[in-house]
């Protein structure tokens, strides 16, 4: 119920019920882009910041390898469960988008945690950073698998590995997180006080506001989820659960501190709806973008913000 309360959580709940009731409330994408940016710039500037502080640790590599190893795993895990039961187009495809993260789920998580006084290690933004690429390119990898096993590899070959490798690392989001870490890693205090009114005070609302927008693209994106198979809809819930749940045994057996495990519970829980599915529509365009696209952002990235957050968090606090 605190969560819930919380001004940039119920902005999010209002732009569902807006959306769900098909009002014409609109935030222009222009706006919506801009505020992306400004997230995760600010996002990358604290992280830089508390790097400064606390300096390349142990735990630090140990954190980055945990985040690794579930962005591989989790994706893995996913195909091997999906490919039973969809084509191996859309098992790749939907293995690709729950593999992946959504980096406002993180943020919120973030904002979640230092509004209860949490501490958490900044480099954790590089752990989101690390995770987003491996689950793309394993998708094409077993897309392209497919591909020749039915003999059409040749022909529709839409994308190469390294085209999708340099896109995945060359992402504008992507390097500006970096870019915005390195700067706040370099300027340590000084940066920090100077920008303070920028990635600090001005979050909270840049947040709330940006929550607003992925509450009525959300509710908007209830519609593609119909027709589908409900098991398919329980794997939007359950899924996020299970890899929590692995993450969860990763940072007890790594022995991460409760902040640093909640987030990377929170990555592993979280589904990409932008990074992926820009790759994924043109590299596998056999595997059907309602049904990726709708079951992260239409079920698991709502599940995430209003119970999956909170539940990560009582999780880490109470068994870490």
């Amino acid at each position: 119920m605190q969560n819930i309360l919380d001004p940039a959580i119920l902005f999010f709940i209002f732009g569902l019920i807006a959306g769900t009731l098909r009002s014409n409330l609109e935030i222009p994408p222009p706006i919506a882009r801009f505020l992306s940016l400004y997230l995760l710039m600010a996002l990358g500037l604290k992280g830089g910041f508390a790097l400064a502080k606390s300096g390349l640790t142990a735990e630090v590599a140990v954190s980055l390898a945990c985040a690794l190893a579930l962005a591989v795993v989790v994706p893995a895990i996913g195909y091997l469960w999906l490919v039973r039961r969809l084509s191996r187009f859309d098992a790749a495809a939907v293995a690709a988008t729950y593999g992946s993260v959504s980096a406002v789920t993180f943020i919120t998580a973030v904002q979640y945690l230092e509004t209860r006084g949490t501490a958490y290690g900044g480099h954790m933004a590089a752990a989101m950073a690390l995770m987003e690429s491996p689950a793309i390119v394993m998708a094409v990898v077993l897309a392209n698998v497919a591909r020749r096993r039915e003999g059409t590899l040749a022909a529709g070959t839409p994308h190469g590995i390294g085209r999708v490798l340099h896109e995945s690392f060359t992402d504008g989001a992507q390097l500006l997180l970096l870019g915005a870490m390195v700067v706040g890693l370099v300027t340590g205090d000084a940066g920090q006080k100077a920008m303070q009114p920028f990635s600090g005070d001005l979050f909270k609302g840049m947040l709330a506001f940006f929550l607003l927008d992925m509450g009525l693209v959300a509710a908007r994106n209830f519609g593609a989820l119909q027709g589908h198979s409900p098991w398919l809809l329980a794997y939007a819930i359950c899924a996020p659960l299970v890899h929590a749940a692995l993450a969860f045994a990763l940072a007890a057996v790594a022995g991460l501190p409760v902040g640093n495990a909640t987030l990377l519970m929170v990555l592993a829980a979280s589904a990409s709806y932008i990074a992926v599915p820009a790759v994924v529509r043109e590299a596998i365009p056999e595997a059907n973008p309602s049904l990726y696209f709708g079951m992260s952002l239409g079920l698991t990235f709502p599940f995430n913000i209003l119970v999956g957050i909170p539940l990560y968090t009582s999780v880490a606090q109470r068994l870490a």
